[in-house]
């Protein structure tokens, strides 16, 4: 009697777990956002030596403005989540950003990003330096 409970059990449990998955396959959806192993300027991605350390932020711009002149040292992620961005590096190249995209920062470049747009922009940066290691350096 103990024998066909346990085996009802267990059958119960197989059918649940199959429909459970089934069920929640629909609810997820998984998109790339960014595979690359260059930075958008074309430089390739090298990680720091050291003891790891992630840090993601949300970066603010106001309609109108600007970064500033600034450089990072360690590699970066950023996805742009609303309004229109346009980043210019010091040879005068310059790449437009709309919400949505996503891309790798470039490394140890001077940049300058502005807010081209009438509404604010929000942007997901998520760093991959080092312990104690500055994430963004300020143009003298």
């Amino acid at each position: 009697m103990k024998f066909n409970n346990i085996f009802f059990i267990f059958i119960f449990m197989c059918f649940s777990v199959r429909t459970y998955a089934i069920e929640n396959k629909a609810a997820v959806n998984v998109m790339p956002l960014l595979k690359t192993t260059q930075s958008w300027d074309g430089k390739q991605i090298v990680y720091p030596a050291g003891k790891a350390e992630i840090t993601s932020l949300l970066v603010e711009i106001a309609p109108g403005g600007e970064t500033g002149w600034h450089q990072h040292p360690v590699p970066s992620f950023a996805m742009l989540l609303e309004g229109t961005l346009e980043i210019t590096l010091k040879d005068g190249r310059v790449k437009r950003l709309q919400a949505g995209a996503a891309l790798a920062e470039v490394i140890d470049t001077l940049h300058n990003g502005r807010n081209v747009g009438d509404a604010p922009v929000k942007i997901l940066v998520v760093y991959m330096g080092v312990v104690g290691q500055p994430l963004v350096i300020k143009a003298q």
